[in-house]
C-alpha cells in the first residue's frame, strides 16, 4: 500500500511526450484557411466557368455536392470539439481533486505524532510549490516533472514510521488518492485528439473552403463572398478552439493552478501554526534545499 502510487509518478519525466508537438500550429491553421479562401476565389474565376458549363441537368453539379460537403465538415468539428472539451473538464476535475486529496493529507497529519506531523506537512507545502512552479509550466508541452515525486516519497517514508498506529490507513488513502488524481492530471496534459485528426480537419476545411468559392456567382457576388468570408472564419476558429482545449494546461483557455495554489496557502499555514521555529526544507520552487 505504502509504495502503490510511486512507479505510477515516476513515468511522467520531462521530455516524454511529444504528441502536442506534431498538431498544426495556430498560426498555420489560420494561414492556410486564408490561402484556402484565396484559391477558392481564384478557382471560382478561372475554373467555374469549365466546371458548371458543363452540367446537362441530368447529374449532380458542383454545387449540390458542396451541401453535404460543408454539413460533413461542421459535424467532424462539433464532435471533436465536444472530444477536446471532455478532456478539458477532466484535467480542472483532476487538478482541483488532487489539491483536496494534498489538504486532507495535511489535515490527516493533525492525528499524527509531532515529528511525523511536521515532516508530512512540510513535504505537503513543498509538493504543492514544486507542482505549481514547475510541473504546471511543463505541461503546457504536454510534460511532467520529478520535482513533486520528490516530496510524495517523503510523504511514504515518513507513513512507514507509523505504521501500526490508527492514523496510518488514512494517511495512506489519501495519499492514494492524491497520487490517482496526479495520475490523470498528467494523462489530461497530453492531447487526446490525435495529430492526424488535427490535420484531417484542416485539409476538410481547405476542401469545404474551396469548393464553396468555386461555387459563387461570378458577378453581384457581394452577399454570398462576405457569407464565405464568415463561413471561413467560423470554421477556422472551431478548429484554432478544438487545439486549444484540447492542451488544457498550454492554450489561451487553460486550467489555472488556482487550486494547488490554495492548498499551498493552507498546508503553509499549518505548518507555520504548528512549527513556528521550523523552516521549510524547500525553496520556493519545491527544491529541496541543500543540507
Amino acid at each position: 500500500m505504502i509504495g502503490k502510487p510511486a512507479p505510477r509518478e515516476s513515468r511522467h519525466a520531462p521530455g516524454s511526450r511529444t504528441a502536442l508537438r506534431r498538431q498544426p500550429p495556430v498560426l498555420l491553421v489560420i494561414v492556410v484557411a486564408v490561402l484556402a479562401l484565396l484559391a477558392g476565389l481564384a478557382a471560382n474565376r478561372w475554373l467555374r466557368p469549365r466546371l458548371l458549363s458543363e452540367d446537362d441537368g441530368t447529374g449532380m453539379a458542383v454545387k449540390d455536392l458542396v451541401g453535404p460537403l460543408l454539413t460533413m465538415t461542421v459535424l467532424l468539428l462539433s464532435f471533436v470539439l465536444v472530444t477536446a472539451n471532455g478532456s478539458y473538464g477532466k484535467a480542472e476535475v483532476a487538478s482541483r481533486g488532487e489539491a483536496r486529496a494534498l489538504d486532507q493529507l495535511v489535515e490527516t497529519a493533525e492525528y499524527a505524532p509531532d515529528a511525523q506531523r511536521a515532516r508530512i506537512q512540510a513535504a505537503a507545502v513543498c509538493y504543492a510549490r514544486a507542482v505549481r512552479v514547475q510541473e504546471w509550466p511543463a505541461m503546457a508541452d504536454g510534460k511532467g516533472s520529478p520535482a513533486p515525486s520528490v516530496w510524495s516519497t517523503d510523504f511514504r517514508a515518513t507513513f512507514e514510521d507509523l505504521a501500526g498506529q490508527p492514523v496510518f490507513g488514512m494517511l495512506v488513502a489519501a495519499d492514494n488518492k492524491r497520487s490517482d488524481e496526479r495520475e490523470e492530471r498528467l494523462t489530461q496534459a497530453t492531447a487526446s485528439i490525435p495529430s492526424a485528426i488535427l490535420w484531417f480537419l484542416l485539409a476538410t476545411l481547405v476542401i469545404t473552403v474551396v469548393a464553396l468559392g468555386i461555387c459563387l456567382p461570378r458577378r453581384n457576388n457581394r452577399g454570398q463572398l462576405i457569407t464565405l468570408v464568415v463561413i471561413t472564419a467560423l470554421l477556422t476558429t472551431a478548429l484554432c478552439i478544438i487545439r486549444d482545449v484540447d492542451r488544457p494546461f498550454g492554450g489561451i483557455i487553460q486550467v489555472e493552478p488556482t487550486a494547488i495554489t490554495e492548498a499551498e496557502r493552507q498546508a503553509t499555514r499549518d505548518f507555520t501554526a504548528n512549527h513556528p521555529a521550523a523552516e521549510l526544507p524547500c525553496d520556493d520552487e519545491g527544491d529541496r534545499r541543500a543540507a
